[in-house]
């Protein structure tokens, strides 16, 4: 049988072999090596920009109460945190929130993987990029993006909050991202929960013994990231927060 070959997303095209770019969109957005031409094309980008906006705002308007999952996509199925990410997404289900995710493998999938299994609402907003093949088979509803701005737009706006799972550079950006949200009062009542204790440790630390002590951030910031072991104290952190949550979420 010949293997099916790696399917890569732009948007909501799908394509394969000769067809997959070299580069991305956001890439080429954001290249400064191109020459004038750019003056040309870039006003027709924004109505590209302005549809993906468009496209996510109708499709995750009527999801209802939602919590956004984030972790490396190079957690491998049978670990540790793949199977905290798969009992996170039940149990967030149980709770009666949607699941969001970056629609990816890794964390991404398993938590997308015990939201579809409980019988729960599971979302993936993916992203085009030059390693990752489209939207994991869990993703009951999936939206493709081509840049990361609109995407990032759609996890805050449409979640009552985040779990964080242990990630890389990308996990990082968007716990920050939320973080900074929420200390510039963009957000005003947004839980953001770290699942792993020892993972967290040093970055905690960090934020504590250098940031805090440096003056760089107050000390009601360092109160802003939550920290558990378990997928049943993470989902009952933003459980109980839910009462102050209905006339904070950004418009």
């Amino acid at each position: 049988m010949t293997k099916e070959p790696e399917a890569y997303q732009k948007g909501a095209t799908t394509l394969r072999r000769g067809h997959v770019p070299s580069t991305t969109t956001d890439q080429r957005l954001l290249d400064q090596s191109q020459d004038s031409g750019w003056v040309h094309t870039d006003p027709w980008r924004v109505m590209r920009i302005q549809a993906e906006f468009v496209e996510g705002f109708g499709t995750l308007a009527e999801l209802g109460p939602a919590v956004s999952v984030f972790g490396s996509a190079r957690l491998k199925p049978g670990s540790d945190f793949y199977a905290k990410g798969v009992e996170l997404g039940r149990l967030l289900t149980d709770a009666g929130y949607a699941v969001i995710t970056g629609g990816g493998p890794g964390a991404m999938e398993a938590a997308n993987k015990g939201a579809y299994e409980a019988g729960g609402t599971s979302v993936g907003l993916g992203i085009e990029l030059p390693f990752e093949s489209g939207l994991n088979p869990y993703v009951d509803l999936g939206v493709n993006f081509r840049y990361f701005f609109a995407r990032k737009t759609m996890f805050v706006k449409y979640a009552q909050g985040y779990v964080v799972l242990p990630g890389g550079f990308g996990t990082l950006d968007e716990l920050f991202e939320a973080v900074t949200l929420a200390q510039t009062q963009k957000i005003t009542s947004f839980p953001i929960v770290l699942l792993g204790t020892k993972f967290w440790a040093p970055l905690l630390g960090f934020i504590h013994d250098t940031l805090y002590t440096e003056g760089m951030i107050a000390e009601k910031d360092l109160h802003r990231l939550r920290v558990v072991d378990e997928p049943a104290e993470a989902v009952a952190i933003i459980a109980s927060d839910g009462d102050n949550l209905g006339a904070s979420r950004p418009e």
